[in-house]
């Protein structure tokens, strides 16, 4: 399987696990050390997706998504579109994902309106 559709599958994962919600899979693939928005917010991030931990979404969908293959590297941009009772919107990230120890994990990550 290729870097590229490691990362399609993770993406998906990824989406299922907002909606899940999945906590584990967010411990997991988030390195600890990870950079989101410039903040090491792997905590809250993990606990956002605990049951009962807030809000949770009723839609994820992802499109126009494009994922560059740097090696033990990827960088992915894409648009999410988001739904929940009281808030719908969509937005723009870019995730850099990193492949060590023959393990892919999120390292860094922005989110913009």
């Amino acid at each position: 399987m290729s870097a590229v559709d490691e990362i399609v599958s993770l993406e998906e994962r990824l989406r299922q696990a907002e909606l899940g919600p999945d906590p584990a899979f967010f411990e997991k693939m988030v390195a600890d050390d990870a950079l989101i928005d410039g903040l090491r917010i792997k905590d809250r991030i993990v606990a956002a997706h605990r049951p009962g931990g807030g809000p949770k979404f009723t839609k994820v969908e992802m499109s126009d998504m494009e994922i560059i293959d740097h090696g033990t590297a990827a960088v992915v941009s894409c648009i999410g579109t988001y739904e929940r009772a009281e808030w719908s919107g969509t937005l723009k990230f870019v995730r850099v994902w990193l492949k060590r120890n023959r393990r892919w994990q999120i390292i860094a990550a922005s989110i913009m309106k």
